[in-house]
């Protein structure tokens, strides 16, 4: 299994959501964050907004469906075609164990 954490705008985290759950990909975490990128935050006048909010989706996924999942996220996390700066980061990485935890038991 891997875990996949995409960290996208606030304003796309119902649409991803949402489209997670059309593709069979119905169990996520979900966190409101705030953070910044390579661009270092936001400056609007005279301030400087260095803590952008963004939305944290967390989905724990068989090897297999790793290209599934991406897919969508990478479609519809985007603000424009093309995408822009702030658009969010998607980080995978795997899982060593699983555990339920009303049984106990282990899933991997």
């Amino acid at each position: 299994m891997i875990m996949i954490k995409a960290i996208v705008r606030p304003d796309k985290k119902e649409v991803v959501l949402n489209e997670l759950s059309q593709a069979g990909f119905h169990a996520a975490t979900v966190i409101d964050v705030v953070g910044r990128g390579k661009q270092k935050g936001i400056t609007l006048g005279d301030v400087l907004y260095d803590e952008i909010p963004k939305s944290l989706i967390m989905l724990a996924v068989n090897d297999g469906d790793k290209e599934n999942v991406l897919e969508v996220i990478l479609q519809h996390a985007k603000t424009s075609e093309s995408g822009a700066f702030g658009d969010g980061k998607i980080i995978v990485s795997p899982i060593d164990e699983v555990y339920t935890v009303s049984s106990g038991v282990a899933e991997l």
